[in-house]
C-alpha cells in the first residue's frame, strides 16, 4: 500500500480526508492518513485557532489545508471582489423568491444581535491570500486549490516554505494546466463526488488523467468511501485517494445533526448536482432547497461568488431553524456530499474508518491475488 504520495507526504496510508472539521482532520492524520482542512469559510482569527489545535491532537503527524482560489469569478475581469459594487448586481426578483421561500417554510429569523453572513468568503485571490499566508506560516506539507489552475503565486508561496501543492480537476485539460501550473499532486475527481465536481465519472478520469500526468502522482477522487473502491483507484493508477464525503457521518464531524440524519437515511440515489448552493454546479443531496431553485417559474442561480452572497443569510436562519418545532427549516437544510452517501448509514470513528479502509484493501488485493495465481 505505500506509493509515491506516501513517501512525498511522510504519511503511512495514502488516504487524504478533505474536511472542514478540524477534529476529523486530526484523527484522520493521526490514524496514519492525512487530513486536509477546508478553510474557505474561516475567518482568519479562527484559522489560526484551527491550525493550533490541530497540531496540538493530530500526534504531530503530517496535515494540509484546502483553499478555493477559482480562475473564473463574477468581478475577477475587473481586479477583485468589491462588495458593495457586487452586492448591486443581485437582481431584486431573485432576493423576494428567497424571502418568499424563507416565509412559505415558516424559518424563523436570526436571533437579536446575531449578524448575518455576508457570502462572499474567500471566493477569489484576494480573499484566500490571508488565508494562505497563515497556512504557510504553520507547518502544513500540503495546500489543495480547487476550481481551477493553482496561482503561480500560490505554487512559488508554497514550494518557498517546502509545502507541496495540489490540483482538483475533473477533465483531462484542467489536469494538463495543473501541471503547467507547478502543482506537485493531481486530483481526479469524478462526477460521483460531493461538492463542485465535472461530467466525468471516477472509473473513466482517473486513468486518462494518470496517462496524461507521466511522473506527476495522482490521486482518485469520487466515490470513494470502501477498501475495495481504494482498490479500484490503484488499479487505475492512482497513487492514493482523496476522500470527502465519508467523514461527514463520523462520530468527529460537526455535521449539523439534522443533515447527519438524512445521510444516514440516505440512498446513493438521493444527490443531485445543483447550483443551488454555490452558483457553480456541486454535488449534494437533494432536498426542498434544490428543488425550489429547480421550479420552471423561480429564477435560475446566480454565479459565484454572487449566489453565496445572495443566500448566506437564509442558509444561517435555515440551519438554525432546522431544529426549531414547527418550522419547515428542516426540510431545506442541506449539504454537499457524493454519492457514497448510500453506504454512509453508521456513525463511527473517524479512526475506524480509516483502518476499515486499510483493512478492506488488503483483503481486496490479496483475493485478486489469489484469482490471478488460481
Amino acid at each position: 500500500m505505500h506509493t509515491k504520495v506516501c513517501d512525498m507526504l511522510g504519511i503511512e496510508f495514502p488516504i487524504l480526508a478533505f474536511s472542514h472539521c478540524r477534529d476529523v482532520v486530526a484523527a484522520v492524520s493521526k490514524a496514519g492518513g492525512m487530513g486536509v482542512l477546508g478553510v474557505t469559510a474561516h475567518t482568519p482569527a479562527q484559522l489560526e485557532i484551527d491550525l493550533d489545535w490541530i497540531e496540538q491532537y493530530n500526534g504531530g503527524k503530517p496535515y494540509g489545508v484546502d483553499v478555493i482560489v477559482p480562475a473564473k469569478y463574477t468581478g475577477s475581469d475587473e481586479g477583485g471582489l468589491d462588495r458593495a459594487k457586487l452586492a448591486t448586481l443581485i437582481p431584486v426578483e431573485h432576493q423576494q423568491f428567497v424571502n418568499g421561500l424563507l416565509e412559505r417554510y415558516g424559518v424563523p429569523a436570526l436571533p437579536d444581535g446575531e449578524v448575518a453572513p455576508t457570502g462572499e468568503g474567500s471566493w477569489s485571490h484576494k480573499g484566500a491570500q490571508p488565508l494562505i499566508d497563515i497556512s504557510l506560516a504553520h507547518p502544513i506539507r500540503l495546500i489543495a486549490n480547487a476550481l481551477g489552475p493553482a496561482p503561480a503565486s500560490l505554487v512559488d508561496q508554497a514550494h518557498a516554505q517546502d509545502v507541496l501543492v495540489a490540483g482538483l480537476v475533473g477533465k483531462r485539460q484542467h489536469a494538463e494546466r495543473q501541471k503547467n501550473a507547478g502543482v506537485d499532486i493531481v486530483i481526479a475527481q469524478g462526477y460521483e463526488a460531493g461538492g463542485h465536481t465535472g461530467e466525468i465519472a471516477t472509473m473513466v478520469l482517473v486513468p486518462e488523467i494518470v496517462d496524461a500526468m507521466g511522473d506527476t502522482p495522482v490521486l482518485a477522487a469520487g466515490g470513494i468511501g470502501r477498501g475495495r473502491q481504494m482498490a479500484a483507484a490503484m488499479a487505475l493508477g492512482a497513487q492514493g485517494v482523496w476522500t470527502g464525503s465519508v467523514w461527514l457521518t463520523t462520530e468527529e464531524a460537526e455535521t449539523h445533526p439534522v443533515v447527519k440524519q438524512k445521510f444516514l437515511a440516505a440512498t446513493s440515489s438521493d444527490t443531485l448536482r445543483s447550483r443551488a448552493s454555490t452558483g457553480k454546479p456541486a454535488r449534494q443531496l437533494r432536498t426542498a432547497w434544490t428543488d425550489e431553485w429547480e421550479r420552471e417559474d423561480g429564477p435560475q442561480p446566480l454565479g459565484m461568488p454572487l449566489h453565496g452572497m445572495l443566500i448566506a443569510e437564509a442558509q444561517r436562519r435555515i440551519a438554525r431553524g432546522a431544529n426549531t418545532a414547527g418550522s419547515g427549516a428542516a426540510q431545506l437544510v442541506n449539504y454537499f456530499v457524493g454519492q457514497i452517501v448510500g453506504s454512509m448509514n453508521q456513525v463511527k470513528p473517524a479512526r475506524q474508518v480509516v483502518m476499515e479502509m486499510v483493512e478492506e484493501y488488503v483483503e481486496t488485493m490479496d483475493r485478486l491475488n489469489a484469482q490471478m495465481q488460481g
